[in-house]
């Protein structure tokens, strides 16, 4: 009795089973969530800013599962980073994001990755051209107008400056070059010395080390970013000018410009928001079938003395 009451059981379990398998699959369990590949292409992360531009896309990135993204990091060299977007293209990852070195040498791989059907998103620096699905960033040639302008406002329209650039065969160096200059026009102020430093702070306290020897008389130090003024007030602490020297720089990062002003070491940090969070944003609106803007610019600020407690002032 009992082998055949386990023999019914077994058969029961058994027919159970198969008919479980024949059971329609629901569209959810036979289509899985879709994934999305991203490659980010950083030209570099010798600087601070672009270490926190790499953070804001992860961050961003992993409030959503079905992003993975693949950084890698060019270190400053153009040709690995024309790779790098090649390798990209080959693998036929979803989208792209690349901060390029530089304009012209990296508009090749670029045209070519959208020529291969992959979108493109350009932040901070741009290529030539227009080939590209959406350029993010905020507009330098206003910051550079805006830093001019405040500086001569607080130099009384007369002084001597010194100008340490960032890498003049980027965009945002020449953007924040020009507009300076365009905002001191018509004013008594004199650049009397201007080199490219090339964004790094090492080469800025060199840079100013030969300033503060062939002139005894500087009102104010105009960097394209913030560790090139830091370098630059390091510079001029060891020879014991920096309280007679004011300091100003880009990039307003929380812990650094803005930390800078606090200090009093600088005298003023303009903001360049790293877009990390938009290029995410965006990304997805692509990926998605979704329109968005092909120029996205962001808002900046200045942090000063009087107002970096209350987040900044905007610039109009």
């Amino acid at each position: 009795m009992m082998q055949s009451v386990l023999s019914t059981m077994v058969k029961a379990a058994a027919v159970l089973a198969v008919a479980g398998m024949l059971q329609p699959v629901s569209a959810e369990s036979a289509n899985p969530a879709k994934k999305w590949t991203i490659g980010m292409s950083q030209c570099n992360l010798g600087e601070p800013w672009r270490v926190q531009m790499n953070a804001d896309v992860k961050k961003a990135a992993e409030a959503h599962p079905e992003l993975h993204v693949i950084f890698k990091d060019a270190q400053n060299d153009t040709l690995k980073q024309r790779a790098h977007v090649e390798e990209f293209v080959a693998a036929n990852v979803d989208l792209i994001i690349i901060s390029p070195k530089e304009a012209q040498p990296l508009t090749p791989p670029v045209v070519a990755a959208m020529h291969a059907g992959i979108p493109v998103i350009v932040l901070d620096r741009r290529v030539v051209g227009d080939k590209y699905t959406c350029f993010i960033g905020a507009d330098n040639k206003k910051i550079g107008q805006a830093a001019g302008r405040w500086i001569v406002q607080k130099l009384g329209g007369k002084g001597t400056i010194v100008e340490l650039k960032g890498l003049m065969t980027s965009t945002p160096g020449q953007d924040r070059n020009s507009g300076f200059r365009e905002g001191i026009k018509g004013s008594d102020l004199k650049v009397i010395f201007d080199v490219d430093m090339k964004w790094l702070e090492p080469n800025a306290r060199k840079e100013m080390e030969s300033a503060l020897s062939r002139f005894s008389d500087i009102s104010l130090v105009y960097a394209h970013n913030d560790p090139g003024a830091h370098g630059a007030w390091l510079a001029a602490k060891a020879a014991g000018r920096e309280k007679n020297i004011l300091f100003v720089g880009i990039d307003a990062l929380p812990q650094e410009g803005q930390a800078y002003v606090k200090q009093g070491i600088l005298t003023a940090s303009f903001e360049y928001p790293t877009g990390g969070r938009e290029a995410i944003e965006n990304g997805l609106k692509i990926l998605n079938g979704e329109k968005i803007e092909k120029e996205i610019v962001l808002p900046s600020r200045v942090f000063t003395a009087e107002t970096v407690d209350k987040g900044g002032e905007w610039l109009k």
